[in-house]
């Protein structure tokens, strides 16, 4: 995947995850980071249910359920 691409999915990865969990956004640069890192951690927690995905639309759905499960995590951890 291209980096083009990658930083693409991430920052839709975070918006959309900022937009499920009722977030205020974290500008262009937050989403991205947290895109990225949600595909990271989407992509082991998949892997440790034996799911794969692929593809651009696979890879955007991983990077999404990631960062939703990170922003989950930090809103647990702030209360």
């Amino acid at each position: 995947m291209g980096l083009i691409a990658f930083l693409i999915i991430g920052g839709l990865a975070g918006w959309l995850a900022g937009t499920l969990m009722k977030g205020d956004g974290f500008g262009l640069l937050g989403n991205i980071v947290l895109g990225i890192v949600g595909a990271v951690v989407g992509g082991f927690l998949f892997g440790l249910v034996g799911v794969k995905t692929g593809g651009f639309v696979g890879s955007l759905i991983t990077a999404t359920i990631g960062a939703v499960i990170l922003l989950y995590a930090g809103r647990l951890l702030r209360k």
